[in-house]
C-alpha cells in the first residue's frame, strides 16, 4: 500500500458547555498510524472517549481539528452515503451509526472504496453458545486477511473478553479521559498502571 491504511493526524474533539462563556467539558486527542491491515484491541472506561474516537473514525463525527485519512483519502470530505464504503462502525448490538451532514454531497469526493476499508466493532455481543465466539474471530480474521483493519472496543466485565482480546489482537490501544496510549503486545497493556487499575482482577482470572 502506497498510502497508511489509516493516518489519524492531530485529532482534536472538544465538547463545551455555555451559550456566552463557553466552558470545556471533555477533550478527546489522537493521532497515530496504522501502516497495513490488523486487528487492534480498543479498551477504556466508559466515558473515556472510545465511541467518540470511533465516530471521528467513521465521519459520523466532526473534528474540533485535525484530518483522519483512509488510504489517504480524508473520510470528512467522502460523500455522506458513500462513506460506509471506507468505514463502517458498528455499534454494540452491529446497529450502523449514521452520520450528520453539514454541507451537501455534490461538494464532496466519491469513496475510493467499493467496500469497508476500516470495520470498528464497538463492544459487540459476544455469546456464549458454542461456536458463537469461534465464529466471529474467524469472521474479524476474515476481514484482516482480505487486508482490511479491524477494530474490537471491548469493555471487559467477565474473564473471557480479556481472553478474546489476547487471541485475536495484534496491537492495542488504551482510552482514558479523552487520552490514548498505543501498545504493541497484550503484555504491555496489562502493565500500564491505569489499564491495570481498568482491570482489576480480570488480569489475574484470565491469566
Amino acid at each position: 500500500m502506497d498510502q497508511p491504511i489509516l493516518k489519524v493526524d492531530n485529532l482534536v474533539k472538544t465538547y463545551t458547555k455555555g451559550r456566552f462563556s463557553s466552558v470545556e467539558t471533555f477533550r478527546l486527542e489522537a493521532d497515530f498510524t496504522i501502516d497495513g491491515p490488523a486487528i487492534v484491541g480498543v479498551m477504556g472506561p466508559n466515558g473515556s472517549g472510545k465511541t467518540t474516537l470511533f465516530e471521528l473514525i467513521t465521519g459520523s463525527n466532526q473534528p474540533t481539528s485535525g484530518t483522519v485519512s483512509c488510504l489517504g483519502q480524508n473520510i470528512h470530505n467522502v460523500r455522506y452515503r458513500e462513506r460506509d464504503r471506507v468505514a463502517i462502525h458498528y455499534h454494540q448490538s452491529y446497529q450502523v451509526r449514521h452520520f450528520s451532514k453539514l454541507k451537501p454531497g455534490f461538494m464532496m469526493d466519491r469513496a475510493a472504496s467499493d467496500y469497508p476499508v476500516i470495520h470498528l466493532f464497538d463492544e459487540p455481543q459476544f455469546n456464549t453458545q458454542d461456536g458463537y465466539i469461534g465464529f466471529m474471530l474467524d469472521f474479524f480474521r476474515k476481514l484482516r486477511d482480505e487486508q482490511r483493519l479491524v477494530f474490537l472496543c471491548v469493555h471487559p466485565n467477565e474473564p473471557f473478553h480479556l481472553e478474546i482480546l489476547q487471541e485475536i489482537c495484534e496491537q492495542f490501544i488504551f482510552v482514558q479521559k479523552g487520552g490514548l496510549s498505543h501498545f504493541e503486545t497484550y503484555d504491555q497493556v496489562i502493565a500500564h498502571p491505569a489499564a491495570r487499575d481498568y482491570l482489576g482482577a480480570l488480569i489475574e482470572q484470565a491469566a
